[in-house]
């Protein structure tokens, strides 16, 4: 009864984190980026964005998508409501270590980028983004591994994840020592896993003499 249960919860897990993980880092480059090279209005409306989600705890934004919008014809399933608020969340935090990175490129790149004929958005997006989403990637590998952990709160709102299944789990048989030591052994699991791939993607992104030692 329990592993089959904690199984099925998995996989609802997987399906809230890859996409989330994805998407929250690709949308984060992109706002990290527009923080750095926008106009005034962009960055200071990406600026907002990123207080926003920053500084409201992920639980209150995910009853905000799943019990406040409805109020505004706005309907979300749990499983629609918890993969966007993870996405939107996770994009605040990695656009701040993109941000950090952008900073942290010399300013003579994009002159080197003009006398070579590049506009400024193109050396931007081939020469200055990859750089610097090579010195962040150790941030927002932290913040992958973070989004695995935040994924339990999506039980709250009745999205059966592992988590959830655990919870439920436990409170019919009582064995509750017995139910959570496994759950923790499962996410131990989760997060060895994504700590192994962001290596093996650290790894075939060194440039030797940039960044990290290896």
């Amino acid at each position: 009864m329990l592993l089959p249960a904690l199984n099925k919860g998995l996989w609802m897990s997987a399906k809230l984190i890859v996409p989330s993980a994805v998407f929250g880092t690709l949308l984060g480059v992109v706002v990290g980026t527009l923080r750095v090279f926008g106009g005034t209005a962009v960055r200071r409306f990406f600026d907002g964005y990123t207080a926003l989600f920053r500084g409201v705890p992920l639980m209150v934004q995910l009853f905000i998508f799943y019990f406040g919008l409805p109020a505004f014809g706005i309907y979300f399933e749990a499983y629609g409501a918890s993969v966007t608020c993870f996405i939107l969340c996770s994009a605040a935090y990695h656009s701040e270590y993109i941000r950090g990175a952008l900073h942290s490129i010399r300013d003579g790149q994009l002159k080197a980028g003009a006398a070579l004929g590049m506009s400024r958005v193109q050396t931007v997006a081939w020469i200055v983004v990859p750089q610097a989403f090579r010195r962040a990637l150790p941030g927002c590998g932290n913040e992958i591994i973070y989004l695995i952990k935040y994924s339990s709160l999506a039980y709250l709102i009745s999205c059966m994840e592992v988590t959830g299944e655990a919870r439920a789990i436990a409170a019919k048989t009582f064995r509750f020592a017995e139910v959570f030591m496994v759950l923790a052994l499962y996410y131990l699991f989760l997060v060895s896993i994504a700590t192994w791939l962001l290596k093996r993607i650290e790894d075939a992104l060194y440039i030797p003499g940039f960044g990290r030692q290896k």
